[in-house]
């Protein structure tokens, strides 16, 4: 098991699509009214109510996981009137700061009763923490999710999280520009990275768009592509595999030869990201299906936009045309003073309410990885902006898909140094010799 102090270096360092993906760090202005109060981190509010009845959350991203919280809670005090429920909302970086700090003094004043935490860093806590989480495993059994969610939120069998949002990586694309460069949509199905440059290519040439973006200081796509793999920068017990790690190998090989390709454009954070597509700049997005929102901000692009699965790597037999990047879930904090009536909260609403998921899925365009909600009725609904494809019924299939990993405690911490070594390589440097050299430093930084 890792010491306290692990945590504390490991979870301050983040990467900015880690973030992106979960939601922004915004502090909204103060809201309250109806069945839940909703406040910003100003310190000017007790931060935990008062009295047996009533309940904190805390979370991050107004628009999407705070959004949530509040159908959640008017769903839950609908049946239960006199309970109170305040919804706290924090950027993520303080939510880490503040349960670090307070778990690791052991102290619980101002603590939430329930908290959201990013799928990567759940096994941080849980592994050093274990006695501060309340066991979910009644009333979130694995087999009502989808299983590569339920890889992370377990220590020992236990359950002690409820899966949340769903990550699961899509190609998003441009019919048109497609099209234009002699390609059909039956072309994008079941695509291997391989097909994928090769229908760059065309695109660019035909067309004068980029086949996609990549960021130099963000490595995401490589942890997708080794997801597709089922492989991580760690391994089942947690020690550091770069050296020998065939899946990252062949996922950095891929991502080079996009470089290579010239069919990628360079950005350098999300606004030039999203201007990118958004402007036709260029005509795919293989990234989370969060990204749907941002997509259809460009409504004169309604139509012209459909949704593949993920690529695969055709050089390695283990990579399927599935992934997932991003994504959370609610855990709760036993010592807090409020354990049973948080978990019937969370038991009557995002641990199975269908009706939730189904409002969820119109309100803040959230793909569950509750596998019950694919049988709601806005999951089965074409999409005009999409062609009029069920892409929720497409993305709850997909994440079925996905290869179960478990992201360990130093996901962060690795892919700092990843980030370096690829850059290297993309620039001409000896792939083994170099994930050679990073071995020694990605064991020193999960040692630490």
């Amino acid at each position: 098991m890792k010491t306290k102090r692990v945590l504390a270096l490991g979870l301050s360092a983040m990467m900015a699509m880690g973030l992106m993906a979960c939601g922004g760090t915004e502090a909204p202005e103060d809201t309250a009214g109806g069945a839940a109060s909703t406040q910003s981190d100003s310190g000017s509010k007790d931060e935990a109510a008062s009295g047996d009845n009533s309940l904190t959350i805390w979370a991050w991203d107004e628009a999407f996981n705070i959004k949530a919280a509040q159908n959640a809670a008017d769903i839950y005090k609908a049946e239960n009137p006199d309970v109170e429920i305040n919804i706290v909302t924090m950027a993520q970086d303080d939510i880490v700061a503040k349960l670090n700090t307070s778990l690791s003094a052991g102290s619980y004043e101002g603590l939430p009763d329930i908290v959201l935490i990013e799928d990567y860093k759940a096994q941080g806590y849980l592994t050093s923490y274990t006695s501060e989480f309340a066991d979910l495993t009644e009333i979130a059994p694995a087999e009502n999710f989808a299983s590569y969610k339920t890889a992370v939120n377990q220590v020992d069998g236990v359950v002690y999280g409820v899966p949340f949002d769903s990550g699961v990586a899509a190609t998003f694309y441009r019919t048109d520009l497609i099209e234009q460069a002699g390609y059909t949509q039956e072309d994008m199905q079941d695509l291997t990275w391989e097909k994928f440059i090769e229908i760059g290519k065309a695109v660019k040439e035909k067309t004068g768009a980029y086949m996609m973006t990549l960021d130099p200081s963000d490595i995401g796509q490589i942890r997708m592509m080794m997801q597709s793999a089922g492989v991580w920068y760690t391994d089942a017990e947690g020690n550091a595999t770069i050296a020998d790690n065939q899946g990252l190998k062949d996922a950095i090989e891929v991502y080079k030869a996009l470089v290579d390709s010239g069919i990628t454009k360079q950005v350098s954070d999300w606004d030039q990201f999203v201007g990118a597509f958004n402007s036709g700049e260029v005509a795919t997005v293989p990234t989370g299906c969060w990204i749907a929102p941002s997509i259809q901000k460009a409504e004169d692009q309604s139509g012209k936009w459909a949704v593949a699965a993920f690529p695969r790597m055709e050089a390695n037999a283990d990579s399927v045309n599935a992934s997932s990047i991003g994504g959370g879930g609610w855990y709760v904090l036993k010592n807090v003073g409020h354990e049973e009536l948080a978990k019937d909260f969370l038991s009557k609403t995002f641990a199975s309410s269908v009706e939730l998921m189904n409002t969820l899925a119109t309100d803040i365009t959230l793909v569950s990885t509750l596998n019950a909600a694919a049988e709601a009725e806005n999951y089965t609904k074409g999409n005009e902006f999409f062609g009029g494809q069920e892409i929720f019924k497409d993305f709850a299939a997909w994440q079925q898909n996905v290869p179960s990993v478990n992201y360990g405690l130093n996901t962060y911490a690795l892919e700092d140094l990843m980030t370096e070594a690829v850059q290297a390589i993309v620039g001409g440097a000896d792939i083994d010799s170099t994930l050679s050299d990073y071995q020694a430093q990605a064991e020193a930084a999960v040692a630490q």
